[in-house]
């Protein structure tokens, strides 16, 4: 059964940096495109970054120069660099396949930023 963990989250000021890991156990996800997902309170869950299984890089315009993806297929692992946070960056993140098929989603790591 496959599992993703999250981790990486934390309590940061507006401008500091945070690199969220995800880890995936029970199968491998090199050949399909991966995300990174956030989701705020009282809003839903949206894609911020992908990168596809080639390596193609893909981020919604609100962290665009600021957040960067990565994943490292012989560790089955997908980060998130994000610098420069602002407040609004606030959210759980979650990582999953970027496609119409998702595996179970995990617990997510809690991102705080405060101004």
């Amino acid at each position: 059964q496959v599992q993703l963990v999250e981790s990486g989250g934390g309590l940061v000021q507006a401008g500091g940096s945070l690199r969220l890991s995800c880890a995936a156990s029970g199968r491998t996800f090199s050949s399909v495109a991966m995300g990174w997902f956030r989701q705020a309170p009282g809003e839903q869950r949206e894609l911020v970054a992908r990168i596809g299984s080639g390596g193609v890089l893909t981020y919604v315009d609100s962290v665009k120069g600021r957040f960067t993806i990565s994943r490292d297929n012989a560790k089955n692992t997908v980060a998130l660099q994000m610098n420069n946070l602002k407040p609004e960056d606030t959210a759980v993140y979650y990582c999953n396949r970027a496609s119409a098929s998702l595996l179970p989603w995990g617990q997510g790591t809690q991102v705080t930023v405060f101004s």
